[in-house]
């Protein structure tokens, strides 16, 4: 699958392969709707509106769970004008980012944040449009 082949790669870069459990690691991703995400967003973040992805904290060996509505990346591909499967690609590294340790809450982390991504998805041959990050 697409998830499994982005995630994977960008699990070989060596900030992101550092930050890994040693052996194999899983990540679950679930594609969903808005609804469901505004309800994960608003029960587990207190945040009531609709976001694109949600990133859940596992343990062990398994990393964690992200949530990803398909309707938001189908109207966030079009708004950069990129295809649906780069902008789920670039919400998968998003998420994994996540779930080992990365924010964006502040510009040096945003910038850190960005670089990555856009190292993962150069892995597997996504090119995000001027201004997507």
């Amino acid at each position: 699958s697409l998830a499994r082949s982005v995630l994977a790669r960008t699990a070989s870069l060596p900030e992101v392969a550092a930050r890994l459990p040693e052996g194999v690691s899983s990540i679950a991703v679930r594609i969903t709707g808005d609804a469901e995400l505004r309800r994960l967003n608003r029960t587990y973040a207190g945040n009531d509106y609709v976001t694109d992805v949600l990133s859940f904290q596992g343990s062990g060996a398994h990393l964690g769970d992200l949530a990803i509505s398909w309707a938001t990346v189908v109207r966030q591909a079009a708004e950069f004008k990129h295809e649906p499967q780069a902008e789920f690609a670039l919400l998968c590294v998003h998420g994994m980012l996540h779930l080992l340790g990365w924010d964006h809450a502040i510009p040096a982390e945003r910038k850190e944040m960005a670089r990555l991504t856009v190292a993962a998805l150069d892995l597997s041959g996504v090119r995000l449009p001027a201004g997507r990050l």
